[in-house]
């Protein structure tokens, strides 16, 4: 009998099959998805929860994200989202070579911590060739070198009640009457933990470029591209996500995206 494998784009396809009239690019979202009191709305959200818990259960805490060679490299790494935030203070940090830049450890930590990039890239790092996968439909496959997050988290001391890590990044997603909103995401702390989850500096042996979301950028490589949030400032560590944007994780999440981006 040939093995069964369930994976979420198998899943995003029999999705798609099935809603045969409802279409989804990378960038959009439905109508009925911006609505938080829509009936479909809540139906994905329970699906999104139990594919969650299903490939949790499934894969288990430590499974890996296939690794590939060298050899597999064979075009840059496609940018994705925001390439070229103007922000102000971002462009000083650029004009600086990100002399002046301090990534930052807070929240539910018992040693809120700061570092600066060579700081960073002076601690023992992890290399690893993986694939990105954007929501848009393509691929990529590409060599990524970092500090692993949990270093980081175990520096840090996070406190027992810690439930999730945010990260808080450089760059204005959207524009708004009250001001900027900054592009934000957020893993458990399962994924946080996980030993290929890192903060890359490095992209196929050469500094992280702006496009690809210099200075920092967490790569989560069991899970989609929006996930992996770029030009990252800081990571909080909360029990909770309400008080972030709208409440549920991430900005594409407050516009109709699943928080569990799983793959």
């Amino acid at each position: 009998m040939a093995k069964f494998m369930l994976s979420r784009r198998r899943f995003l396809t029999a999705a798609t099959i099935a809603g045969s009239g409802l279409a989804l690019s990378g960038c959009d979202v439905f109508d009925a998805l911006g609505d938080r009191d829509s009936t479909v709305r809540s139906v994905i959200e329970s699906a999104n929860d139990l594919t969650y818990k299903a490939q949790r259960l499934v894969l288990g805490r430590e499974a890996l994200a296939r690794e590939y060679p060298k050899s597999e490299i064979r075009q840059p790494q496609r940018p994705n989202g925001s390439t070229d935030p103007d922000d102000p203070y971002y462009r000083s940090l650029v004009a600086s070579n990100f002399a002046d830049y301090r990534f930052e450890i807070g929240g539910l930590v018992e040693k809120p911590l700061s570092f600066s990039l060579d700081e960073l890239r002076n601690m023992p790092s992890r290399t690893q060739i993986t694939r990105h996968d954007c929501v848009e439909g393509w691929s990529c496959i590409a060599e990524w070198t970092g500090v692993q997050l949990s270093r980081l988290l175990d520096q840090a001391k996070v406190k027992p009640e810690a439930r999730y890590v945010v990260f808080k990044c450089l760059d204005t997603i959207e524009e708004s009457a009250s001001g900027g909103i900054k592009y934000y995401e957020s893993i458990d702390m399962i994924d946080a933990r996980h030993p290929q989850t890192i903060m890359a500096y490095g992209l196929n042996g050469k500094p992280l470029p702006v496009a690809n979301g210099a200075p920092l950028r967490c790569r989560v490589e069991r899970q989609l591209g929006y996930k992996m949030a770029k030009y990252v400032k800081s990571i909080e560590l909360t029990d909770s996500l309400a008080q972030f944007g709208q409440g549920h994780g991430g900005y594409w999440e407050d516009n109709g995206y699943d928080w569990y981006a799983g793959i």
